[in-house]
């Protein structure tokens, strides 16, 4: 016949089991523990066994002798369990009230939040400066060469390979050093006929001639600028306070804009006269 196997895995750690077995460690009290580590809910009143550091729940707890259940040093379906023999039927002394109970966990709970920030501060990244050879890599290449490695870039990248897609950093800083390059070493236009150089060197001579013909007529020019903006300012004056008493009176806004007028005039006659 064959053997019969058994196997050494965990039980479900019931409620209530009928034995009259007791621990020979000293009755465990419940206000030697901290508050955290013991559950005095009247549907299950529970601690944790100070010999295997599990939760172990408590028989009978309104009994004259509660004890904890007999239990596995290991949770439930564990393999491999091992029986808590110390932790096992050990007599419990439930010298902790309720209220006082939860009013010593709410205020370990508000205490550890008021000590506790929900703001997540990081550490800002610092960029990598880059070595010197990368720096003068880009400077020491020629046209082909930056052609040649903007190509492979483009073979090899997922966002640049897509047409009418945006480039990636590393692809445009490739393609506008390609398109420097590129301007650095195109051709220089051919030089000019002799014809050409007399055509260019006599509308250098024209402009030339505009300026000097308009050097000698600025003052006067300038001058005469003044006078009629000197004027026109005299002729607003005198239209805002008419000759004849009995005669049509301006209304407010046309005043309004009479000293607006009178404002910029002489603005300009001040910067004219600079």
């Amino acid at each position: 016949m064959s053997a019969k196997t058994l196997e050494r895995t965990a039980q479900q750690r019931v409620r209530r089991t009928r034995t009259r077995a007791v621990s020979p460690l000293a009755a465990l009290a419940v206000s030697t523990l901290p508050p955290h580590e013991y559950d005095l809910e009247p549907a299950c009143i529970s601690l944790v066994c100070p010999s295997c550091r599990t939760w172990v729940p408590v028989n009978k707890p309104n009994s004259r002798q509660p004890k904890l259940v007999p239990h596995h040093t290991e949770p439930a379906g564990s393999e491999n369990a091992v029986r808590c023999l110390l932790g096992s039927n050990r007599l419990v002394v439930l010298d902790v009230d309720v209220e006082r109970w939860w009013q010593r966990l709410e205020e370990g709970v508000s205490e550890t939040d008021g000590r506790r920030s929900n703001r997540v501060t990081r550490k800002p990244q610092t960029a990598v400066t880059p070595a010197v050879s990368q720096i003068l890599a880009p400077l020491v290449m020629d046209t082909a060469t930056t052609l040649r490695r903007c190509q492979d870039h483009v073979k090899g990248c997922s966002t640049c390979v897509k047409p009418g897609s945006d480039r990636c950093i590393d692809g445009d800083r490739l393609a506008r050093l390609y398109a420097y390059k590129a301007a650095r070493s195109a051709p220089r236009s051919p030089a000019l006929t002799p014809r050409e150089e007399l055509a260019e060197l006599r509308e250098q001579n024209a402009w030339r001639l505009r300026e000097l013909q308009w050097a000698s007529t600025a003052a006067s020019v300038n001058r005469a600028d003044i006078q009629r903006a000197r004027d026109a300012l005299v002729a607003m004056l005198q239209s805002l306070s008419p000759k004849r008493a009995g005669g049509p009176q301006l209304t407010d806004w046309e005043r309004a804009d009479l000293m607006s007028a009178i404002a910029m005039l002489a603005t300009k006659v001040e910067q004219l006269s600079r």
